[in-house]
């Protein structure tokens, strides 16, 4: 069965014209062309604002054109994670797979974050079968790795004064608020030196990890492949010498690391000794993660000596400043059951030219002072190990209103179609209707979606019955919001 043919028809039609599309953050040119093609073919209205985002709308139908205009929005882009290094997201359609009740891609990340969404909002515009109150279908640029098109969002963009945003990832739950995050940057310089031609060097990898979204799989407690690789490390220069050549790991501030590597040598009357602590420090990260992290590797073979190391210092501060930064959740909500309050994500380490090495984490919390604090110790570890430490603007949380019109409009949807009152959550993750919220200070605000699992790896799935119940929702939804009266 290919994606076209699953139900409902009409957003998976769409959802599978939209993975054949590219459309890495910061490189939305071809989805946006997607997009205004789209709504040229269908007769829309369309506007696009200085930063790439765009706007479709359409009016009520029939005696429901006076009805609040009601804003659907989702994001552009997606998160390009791959099993393969060598896959072109910027070129390369994602192969989908459909296993079970389940839609996956093949060996990459699917896009269902947030390409059902827009699929679902484009979807609307065009069923013919459906009442509506005015409509418009709002599409943000770079939500993955700044949330530039919400930051950017101009004031004239949209007019309605209800959202519902398309972006979160679990059936039978309706969110109201959400996490800030804030991204801080940690850049070591250091001076190459000539590689010591006594010592052995190894490739030390850690790979296969399951990683996924830094907010909401942070909870599941996952490996960090940084982390584990800098543990294993900082064991190996407590009893020996070490010489760092290479380090790397993790792509994305919003991803938990899956992989990790670092080239280090030791003086090669000590290598068999490294060799018998790393089958040691394997038994004990399978014993850790029995259970959780079934496909995890940690691997070690010898390469040919580097021409150059980082500094002995350097590779020390390196070494002791990602072992020892937290990662992790770092307190729970005492208002919601469940939900992580405050995070800090070890994301990335890459060594960029004129010898740098830059270390890339991301912290959220719903609570903004507490944002703030973990982002500071993180900023305090590293500036002692003699980084500079940079933090990004970051962007505000969504305060939770209980009382919201639509959050009732949404759950009484859902309960009149399936018999469920859904849970109404917040969530860790970051979405825009924090951003929106301060432009658009009046807006009544909701999110919900269908049931996404590993997002932000290469085993993200989207569940198939969920998006039908996700759709049925959401046109109910609008039908509900075509009866009241602006």
């Amino acid at each position: 069965m290919e994606v076209k043919d699953l139900q409902p028809a009409l957003v998976f039609e769409i959802f599978d014209e939209i993975t054949k599309v590219p459309r890495p953050s910061k490189k939305e040119g071809k989805i946006r062309k997607y997009l205004l093609d789209f709504a040229a073919k269908h007769n829309i209205a369309v506007k696009s604002d200085e930063v790439g985002n765009i706007v479709m709308s359409k009016p009520g139908t029939p005696g429901h054109e006076n009805a609040p205009t009601i804003v659907l929005q989702g994001h552009m882009d997606m998160v390009c994670e791959s099993n393969d290094k060598s896959f072109d997201f910027e070129n390369n359609p994602i192969k989908t797979i459909v296993d079970g009740e389940w839609l996956r891609a093949d060996g990459t990340t699917l896009g269902a974050d947030n390409g059902i969404g827009v699929a679902a909002s484009l979807a609307v515009l065009i069923d013919p079968n459906l009442t509506h109150g005015p409509i418009e279908c709002l599409f943000t640029v770079d939500e993955e790795t700044g949330m530039t098109g919400a930051f950017g969002l101009g004031k004239d963009m949209i007019t309605g004064s209800i959202l519902v945003n398309l972006d979160s990832e679990d059936d039978a739950e309706i969110f109201v608020g959400c996490a800030g995050g804030v991204d801080t940057t940690c850049t070591f310089h250091y001076n190459r030196s000539q590689a010591p031609t006594d010592f052995q060097y190894f490739r030390i990898e850690i790979a296969n990890g399951l990683g996924g979204h830094s907010g909401g799989d942070i909870h599941l407690g996952r490996a960090n492949a940084n982390k584990l690789l800098a543990r294993f490390l900082w064991q190996v220069s407590q009893k020996y010498e070490v010489s760092l050549s290479e380090i790397d790991g993790g792509n994305l501030r919003n991803a938990i690391a899956r992989a990790a590597h670092a080239v280090v040598g030791v003086h090669t009357s000590n290598k068999e000794d490294v060799r018998i602590m790393l089958n040691n420090y394997v038994a004990d990260i399978e014993n850790e993660y029995k259970g959780l992290e079934p496909n995890l590797t940690i691997t070690m073979s010898s390469v040919d000596t580097p021409e150059y190391t980082i500094d002995s210092t350097t590779t020390l501060n390196i070494i002791r400043a990602i072992y020892g930064a937290p990662h992790g959740v770092v307190s729970m909500s005492r208002e919601l059951e469940g939900l992580v309050e405050t995070s800090t994500n070890l994301a990335s380490v890459k060594m960029k030219p004129d010898n740098q090495i830059v270390v890339t984490t991301s912290q959220r919390s719903s609570v903004e002072s507490r944002k703030w604090d973990i982002a500071r110790q993180v900023e305090a570890v590293f500036q002692l190990a003699g980084a500079k430490v940079t933090h990004g603007d970051g962007y505000p949380g969504w305060q939770p209103n209980l009382q919201s019109p639509i959050m009732k409009i949404a759950s009484d949807a859902y309960e009149e179609l399936y018999g469920i009152k859904p849970a109404i959550k917040a969530i860790h993750a970051g979405l825009e209707c924090g951003l929106f919220k301060s432009v658009y200070p009046n807006l009544d605000m909701v999110s919900f979606g269908p049931t996404l699992r590993d997002v932000h790896s290469p085993s993200e799935r989207m569940h198939i019955p969920a998006v039908d119940r996700f759709y049925n929702q959401l046109r109910r939804v609008i039908e509900k919001v075509a009866d009241l009266k602006a």
